[in-house]
């Protein structure tokens, strides 16, 4: 009967280069291992983070764009200017030609020699006082004609200043334009990367907050206890309800937040600053105890955020992007100050 042959033990060396390969498989990363992604809840709140990132961008864009349109009419105006001095110095210059020839001919020879020469003296007196006469109406004209031409020097000194003052404004709006659209690019970019579940889950909780807040999209009018100018303003916003927010728009069919107001008020015949900080600084400031219907509230800070207060501790504002005008608690935001046009 034949002898079975065990197999060999596994030599120490063995058994430890086997550890380590079992150890080395244990620490290679898994499918259960990877990290998890961000909940819908953190992406909400990265989203709202960019969205709130871009409001102080933007008003700072409006200010360029309110810059850029006075520099522009400036321009303009500047242009129109040069044109007629142009034209002034130009008529001068045809009217002191023929002066001029008219003394080069009759100059070039001494007086003294010219009435010696004269066969009618009394003709050459009279044609004397004519040329004096001349001289005097040539040096005036000159006169006039280089304090036109000073004039034209410095118009066009203004005018080519407006011009590089209007060409930074155009660069500072491209900047602030192209900041504004990567932080909502990045919105979308994380938006996009949500499968339609998540999507459907944080649109249910983006409602939920809404309704929590109280915000009411009605289209009715201002019915609140307002008059005069102020129930003109709030009727207008009223009427802007449920249209969509767009930064750096004043209307009709979208606004943004100081687009809002501004529009409300000019309704009203009222014209106020186009920025959340101009607006700011102009209004008679109240305070939070005093607020009437109709006045300017501002969240965050004096730069960022505005709406209209309507009464009842509630307002109504142009939010963010992504979102349309709606009514909601004054204290759904960080309170920061009031103004009264």
């Amino acid at each position: 009967m034949g002898t079975r042959c065990r197999p060999k033990p596994p030599s120490r060396a063995r058994t430890a280069t086997l550890g380590m390969a079992v150890g080395a498989v244990s620490l290679l990363p898994t499918q259960s291992q990877a990290a998890p992604g961000p909940t819908v809840d953190e992406v909400r709140k990265q989203v709202e983070k960019l969205y709130e990132e871009s409001e102080a961008p933007t008003e700072e864009f409006n200010a360029i764009s309110e810059k850029q349109e006075k520099l522009r009419r400036e321009v303009d105006g500047a242009r129109d200017r040069l044109a007629r001095k142009q034209q002034e110095v130009n008529e001068l210059r045809a009217e002191i030609g023929p002066l001029a020839a008219a003394q080069y001919r009759s100059g070039a020879i001494d007086p003294s020699v010219q009435l010696f020469l004269s066969g009618d003296p009394d003709n050459y007196l009279d044609q004397a006082a004519m040329l004096d006469r001349t001289s005097s109406r040539h040096a005036d004209a000159l006169r006039t004609m280089h304090a036109k031409q000073r004039e034209l020097t410095q118009e066009r000194e203004d005018a080519q200043k407006r011009l590089e003052a209007l060409e930074e404004t155009r660069t500072d709006a491209a900047e602030k334009k192209e900041e504004i659209q990567g932080r909502l690019a990045e919105a979308r970019r994380i938006l996009n990367s949500l499968t339609a579940q998540q999507r459907a889950e944080m649109e249910a909780a983006q409602e939920r907050d809404d309704a929590s807040a109280g915000a009411d999209d009605s289209p009715a009018g201002y019915t609140g206890p307002a008059s005069g100018r102020a129930k003109t303003a709030l009727d207008f916003a009223y009427a802007q309800l449920g249209k969509p927010y767009e930064w750096g728009s004043t209307g009709p069919d979208s606004y943004d937040c100081s687009g809002l107001v501004g529009a409300a008020w000019r309704s009203a015949g009222m014209s106020l600053p186009r920025t959340v900080q101009q607006m700011h600084d102009a209004g008679r400031k109240v305070s939070k105890a005093d607020l009437q219907p109709g006045d300017i509230v501002y969240w965050y800070n004096g730069n960022q955020h505005n709406g209209m207060y309507v009464g009842d501790s509630k307002a109504i504002h142009a939010p963010r992007t992504g979102k349309n005008i709606e009514i909601v608690p004054l204290d759904s935001m960080p309170f920061f100050a009031a103004s009264r046009p």
